[in-house]
């Protein structure tokens, strides 16, 4: 039986690896074992190596064979594991862990140091050590929502670059958004965007899960992830369509868990991408039938609402940083009225629905700007001029629903010369809301760009006002700004 070894700092590890290995007859194994292993397979002297390993482009490469040489130990072996992962590695192991109060760990230090010479005094030195400790906590992944004097509602506005939310859905951090749409309308791929714009304008950590993920999507986000050069800014947890529902339902708290530590401990604005929140209602349907719990209808939990609430209220904003959620919700059959989705959505701050008639015009992101809102759609928060644009917006496009119906019976030339504006300048405005996409240039070879909400305001006003009547409603097509 391997036996895994993690410790606190000054808990005296190598003592104790020592002793154990003596009493058990067991074989030493650490870090240092395996770098001089790995030294000796290139050929290396452990400083040659040492000096290799230290360089940031290695440092992958070399952790990744420092995990597959322990996940290979054969775990019959009568070896101890003295590695800070090495529980992780080999999950089978018997474990152990070194605990050691703050206090006695400064006691040690001061014992090796044999002064306070690298300390202003044994006070600061004490400190210095339980911020230590401190980092190396355990969360537990069922925390208690944020108290209601700690919440901060005045948080900042939250621009996306992606035209059709920010002037019809904007956020401000700490809200939670609804991404709905049945399968095939480009939830997922709206998701990636949102990670790729955020993260590059803002520079916010981002934390990905996946509840219910197929493998396959979970390993292209991963790969698309890394050729952006976004993985040093974002962790990734995955509860496969393939595993059990407790492991599919766990994710996401899993995932809520690293983004609370980001804000609490770290002190970050962080994005948390829940694709999709729905599954996780699935998992917790199929563990409520195992046990026999009483159902409500389409077989959803009785308690559904307590177990989303139990979700969405963790996720908030502070002083010391916010959680931002962006969570994809899977509409069954399309049907908006099921008891899932509705549940969901009511403990939502926006929502951002995409059709899948407008996916079929080939206008993405395909979002239906009828159903999507948001809370800061108020004079007070996002301004008189953008308000009463959208407004307007939303006046034309409502018109020019009725004037399809009336062109397709009697044809364009009916249309008195105002409609036949409105009817226009609406083409104009639907064509401008699509948007090319970063994490889709290789596919349509359109560079993607990130649109500021000033630019936006801009180009909607000059479409509607009619300084743009004369320029083709194809060049709206498919593009950032309106550059003429």
């Amino acid at each position: 039986m391997i036996i895994t070894l993690w410790w606190k700092a000054w808990s005296w590890k190598w003592t104790v690896s020592e002793l154990l290995a003596d009493r058990l007859g067991y074989e030493i194994i650490s870090i240092g074992t395996l770098k001089r292993k790995l030294a000796e397979e290139m050929g290396l002297s452990i400083l040659e190596f040492n000096l290799l390993w230290e360089k940031p482009e290695n440092q992958k490469e070399f952790d990744l064979k420092f995990e597959d040489y322990q996940k290979s130990l054969d775990l019959e072996s009568k070896i101890l594991l003295e590695s800070r992962l090495g529980f992780l590695c080999q999950p089978k192991a018997f474990k152990v862990f070194l605990d050691i109060s703050d206090e006695i760990a400064a006691e040690r230090i001061l014992w090796a140091h044999r002064s306070t010479d690298n300390y202003e005094d044994a006070e600061s030195m004490l400190k210095a050590t339980k911020e230590r400790n401190e980092s190396d906590k355990k969360r537990k992944i069922y925390n208690d929502t944020v108290s209601l004097k700690d919440i901060n509602i005045d948080s900042d506005i939250l621009w996306t670059g992606i035209k059709v939310i920010d002037f019809f859905a904007p956020l401000q951090k700490g809200f939670k958004m609804g991404l709905l749409g049945g399968a095939g309308v480009g939830k997922t791929v709206l998701i990636k965007e949102l990670i790729h714009n955020v993260y590059t304008s803002l520079n916010a950590n981002a934390i990905f899960c996946g509840v219910g993920e197929r493998s396959r999507e979970g390993k292209e986000l991963y790969v698309e992830m890394k050729d952006a050069n976004l993985l040093d800014k974002m962790s990734m947890v995955f509860g496969q369509m393939g595993d059990n529902p407790v492991s599919r339902s766990k994710s996401i708290y899993d995932g809520l868990t690293m983004a609370e530590y980001l804000r609490d401990e770290k002190k970050q604005d962080v994005l948390l991408f829940i694709d999709n929140v729905y599954r996780f209602m699935q998992a917790k349907a199929e563990i409520a039938t195992e046990l026999k719990q009483m159902l409500i209808g389409n077989g959803y939990p009785s308690d559904m609402a307590l177990e989303i609430s139990k979700i969405e209220e963790r996720i908030s904003s502070t002083e010391n940083g916010s959680i931002t959620s962006f969570q994809a919700i899977y509409i069954p059959a399309d049907d908006f009225t099921d008891e899932a989705v509705q549940t969901i959505i009511s403990y939502m701050d926006g929502q951002i629905v995409l059709d899948r008639k407008v996916a079929e015009l080939g206008l993405y992101p395909a979002i239906d700007v009828f159903k999507s809102t948001s809370r800061l759609i108020d004079v007070d928060k996002i301004g008189e001029r953008h308000f009463h644009l959208v407004e307007e917006v939303l006046r034309y496009l409502t018109r020019y629903k009725e004037l399809e119906e009336i062109i397709a019976i009697l044809g364009i030339e009916e249309l008195s010369e105002e409609d036949k504006l409105i009817f226009y300048r609406s083409r104009k405005l639907r064509y401008y809301f699509s948007q090319p996409m970063f994490v889709a240039e290789s596919y349509t070879n359109i560079k993607g760009e990130f649109v500021k909400i000033e630019d936006v305001l801009n180009d909607v006003e000059n479409i509607l006002n009619g300084t743009y009547d004369n320029v083709d409603e194809i060049k709206f097509r498919y593009i950032g700004k309106y550059n003429g």
